[in-house]
């Protein structure tokens, strides 16, 4: 299980990693556009990689490699909404990036059973901007530590996003 904290701290196997959350903090009632991360526990979904940036995934949950085509729907007006696509929908989550943020990423599936319209999208754990500069309601972390945890994550485990 992975933990997340207000406080930017992320534990994963009894060791802690500093790490980015979203720009106003940890909210249970989460909104599209609220720039907050989810609270509650969450499994995972696919690891999405740029293969010509991160060649090799090391990791049993399964990966798919980053296509130029590829989007994530956070228009909550369409029938496409948190999920995967491969046109613009109108807003659209890019996932081929010219930054560093999307070289991998791995889909927390929030929101996704069932997808409630203005709830919610795109949220991720990938790489941190800056110097954990916060996100959008993603979870970011240094490339090398998230490279770490994908080694020992499996398939069946989850993230406890904690409001406190």
């Amino acid at each position: 299980m992975i933990e997340v904290f207000k406080n930017s701290t992320l534990k994963f196997n009894n060791k802690y990693y500093n790490c980015a959350i979203g720009a106003n903090g940890i909210k249970q009632d989460k909104k599209e556009g609220d720039s907050t991360t989810p609270s509650g526990v969450f499994s995972f979904g696919s690891i999405f990689y740029r293969k010509d940036r991160i060649p090799f995934i090391n990791s049993s949950i399964n990966s798919i490699p980053i296509e130029k085509n590829m989007f994530w729907s956070d228009n909550p007006e369409s029938d496409y909404y948190n999920k995967l696509i491969n046109f613009n929908d109108k807003t659209s989550e890019v996932l081929y990036k010219e930054d560093n943020t999307y070289d991998i990423f791995l889909v927390i599936n929030y929101n996704t059973k069932p997808i409630l319209k203005f709830k919610g999208s795109a949220i991720f754990m990938h790489i941190t901007k800056g110097n954990y500069e916060p996100t959008k309601g993603c979870i970011a972390l240094k490339k090398n530590c998230f490279l770490n945890i994908l080694k020992y994550l499996s398939p069946k485990d989850k993230i406890k996003i904690n409001l406190n």
